[in-house]
């Protein structure tokens, strides 16, 4: 198995139309490992940088954002990094919360709780009623 790092996965997913050559010949590559069929793991972090990247880097709408992480959690040879974590965060993230607040929550499933100086997560995960509760510290 192998593990991918942020910019394999960005050079895959972008179709950067007028890209240099040596960005071409980085999505040709990026996109034949992928297609390779062989294991792939992509780590928990790199989902978290990749969702930056994609809404912040190229202005990937929100929702093409969670069709990615959607898709990648579809396909056989990848074997994401606590899917099920990713899988809620995606869900959260559709309904409003940001993709960072929505993993670390997702992934605070057997806590009683999770402390927070960020108002704005405390709020949006208590209009949603999300679990387990974001309480500001």
């Amino acid at each position: 198995m192998i593990a991918l790092d942020t910019n394999i996965l960005a050079r895959a997913i972008v179709d950067e139309v007028n890209a240099d050559a040596a960005t071409q010949a980085q999505q040709q590559r990026a996109q034949a490992l992928l297609d390779s069929g062989q294991a792939l793991f992509i780590p928990v972090t790199v989902l978290e940088e990749l969702e930056w990247v994609l809404r912040g880097v190229y202005e990937m709408p929100h929702e093409e954002v969670a069709a990615v992480f959607d898709d990648m959690l579809a396909v056989e040879n990848l074997v994401l990094d606590r899917a099920a974590a990713v899988k809620q965060a995606v869900e959260w993230y559709r309904r409003g919360l940001d993709f960072s607040d929505a993993l670390h929550l997702a992934q605070s499933g057997l806590c009683a709780g999770l402390a927070t100086f960020d108002a704005r997560f405390a709020k949006w995960a208590q209009q949603l009623d999300l679990q387990p509760p974001v309480k500001v510290a």
